[in-house]
């Protein structure tokens, strides 16, 4: 196996020997070759869009097949399996309809034309051949664009499906995953065609997240501000952990009027904001962070335990019967519910003690999302005219859990009074119950959201800068950003299409971006990699 994909790759190069994240081998080399299918499949569909035949049910699967391939998403070689043969069955049933559509049915030899070996151990055989470094002769810099707009992709099929499944979709979307994904197999595309086709990642990622906005702000309502409990409620337990709203919708409609109170876990936190979320009287708090204390917080809490989506570490064997997994999420030795009958997790909830006693602890208030902060925008254009504000800070992206990230922490702990600090997605856990105070009845620490919402970050900073007449490059805003894995890839790409210069990005630069390709990136958006808190803020401030 070779994957570089996530920011904690082993030796900051890459794992071959297995996943730092927990990933076995096998999986990691199956997972290369149900990208490889994929790639064959949207040789087919672009085809079809050709011709106009869109076939719904291959977008969708296409981007789950992508989205499965995240890092922490799912490690179970079997469903892998299954996946690889149920992409090359779709392929083959497609090339025949774009044929009779009018296409072309003849394709190259290669990802299009594959045939998946008929055991578990001869597929993984066939994925060695096709990783990422599977082309000794391939010019480094375009591998290491190829490889970025295929992580691009994998982020972007992620938000696509959140979407999806709360009903909004885009053609535009899905054209484009087909028509990148094939166009990795070119071997004529140079380094100039590639970064055009990562700044268009990150152009079609920008009408991705808005449909995404969309879905969740139209379901469930603009976030508003709202006070969360950090303690805990006596009673039966269930935390869900993970990204996925609907999922959360459904576990508390299905636990209402049962005794359990429904918890949070890491990304679902902002969840607490939703109006058709919070509105449920069993949906009570926040139980523990994201990354940094994970498994003993699994290993202590008293009931279920319900995982949805990634940016979850793999759980640990002490715990696995009481884990349930759903959507693509899936882990060896853990129940997965595919159909959203969540009666296992309910039944098990009240199996455990649940929490003995009232537990007390901190709050912090979430739902800061578009809405919230442009109804007092001019609370904050006047704050800035009257000098009571002097910069903004964007503290956010993915926590992980390789030494370092404690940086994070220590930024905002030293960020002057004077200044707002905007964050959104799990790397916030790093600060999230900080008391900061308050400028002007302004708090200096406004959660956004997940890193799903960062359109909503996006729009606050561009309606900023319309409200001074400015570009967001001229705002009194700057960007210190985490990553770890391939949806923070994608984003930061929006940001590039966006234009956005001067984003420090840590704790390391990714081991997949050459030398050649990071001074580009360096020259053109003065990209740069984060030093200390106190030289950092000195640079920003002055």
């Amino acid at each position: 196996m070779f994957c570089f994909q996530c920011e904690q790759t082993a030796k900051g190069e890459g794992c071959t020997k297995g996943g730092v994240c927990g990933k076995p081998p096998d999986v990691a080399v199956l997972q290369d070759l149900l990208i490889y299918a994929a790639k064959g499949l949207s040789q087919v569909a672009a085809e079809g869009y050709r011709v106009n035949l869109i076939d719904n049910k291959i977008n969708r699967f296409t981007c789950e097949a992508i989205f499965s391939t995240l890092t922490n998403v799912d490690f179970d070689g079997d469903r892998f399996v299954k996946l690889i043969n149920e992409t090359v069955r779709l392929r083959e049933d497609l090339k025949g309809r774009v044929k009779a559509a009018g296409g072309s049915g003849e394709f190259a030899e290669g990802a299009a034309t594959f045939v998946p070996a008929t055991t578990k151990e001869a597929m993984v055989a066939q994925g060695e051949g096709v990783g990422v470094k599977s082309d000794p002769s391939m010019d480094q810099d375009v591998l290491s664009l190829r490889e970025l707009l295929t992580y691009g992709l994998k982020g972007l099929a992620a938000y696509a499906d959140h979407a999806a499944i709360l009903g909004q979709e885009s053609n535009e979307v899905y054209r484009f995953v087909h028509e990148a994904l094939a166009a990795t197999l070119d071997k004529n595309l140079s380094v100039e065609d590639y970064i055009g086709l990562v700044l268009k990642c990150g152009e079609i990622n920008l009408k991705t997240m808005e449909l995404l906005d969309a879905a969740n702000t139209g379901t469930y309502g603009h976030p508003v501000p709202t006070a969360v409990p950090l303690g805990a409620k006596k009673g039966k337990a269930v935390l869900v952990s993970g990204h996925d709203l609907k999922d959360l919708e459904i576990i508390l409609q299905q636990s209402e009027g049962k005794g359990i109170y429904v918890y949070t876990h890491g990304e679902m936190l902002p969840c607490h904001g939703y109006p058709e979320l919070k509105k449920y009287p069993h949906f009570y708090g926040h139980y523990g962070t994201a990354w940094q204390n994970q498994a003993k917080e699994f290993d202590a809490f008293p009931g279920a335990i319900l995982m949805t989506t990634n940016c979850i570490q793999r759980p640990r064997d002490s715990y696995n019967d009481r884990i349930f997994t759903t959507g693509l999420v899936g882990f060896p030795g853990v129940t997965h519910i595919a159909d959203k009958d969540f009666t296992p997790v309910i039944e098990k909830a009240l199996e455990l003690p649940g929490f003995m006693e009232d537990r007390e602890g901190k709050t912090v208030t979430v739902g800061f999302g578009r809405n919230a902060v442009l109804g007092i925008a001019d609370k904050v254009i006047e704050a800035v005219k009257n000098k009571a504000i002097r910069h903004f800070f964007l503290v956010g992206g993915c926590d992980g859990a390789k030494p370092g990230r404690d940086y994070y922490t220590r930024f905002v702990e030293q960020v002057p009074d004077d200044c707002v600090i905007l964050t959104l997605a799990c790397g916030k856990f790093r600060f999230f119950d900080k008391d900061l105070g308050a400028i002007g009845g302004i708090p200096r620490l406004l959660d956004v959201g997940q890193c799903n919402d960062a359109y909503s970050a996006i729009k606050i900073a561009a309606a900023l800068a319309d409200a001074f007449g400015c570009g967001v490059n001229d705002l009194p805003l700057s960007m210190n950003l985490s990553w770890y894995e391939q949806k923070a890839c994608v984003i930061l790409l929006t940001l590039l299409h966006l234009g956005i210069r001067d984003i420090r990005l840590g704790p390391t630069l990714p081991a997949f971006i050459s030398p050649n390709v990071l001074k580009v990136l360096v020259e053109k958006f003065n990209i740069m990699p984060i030093s200390t808190p106190e030289e950092d803020l000195k640079a920003i401030l002055g």
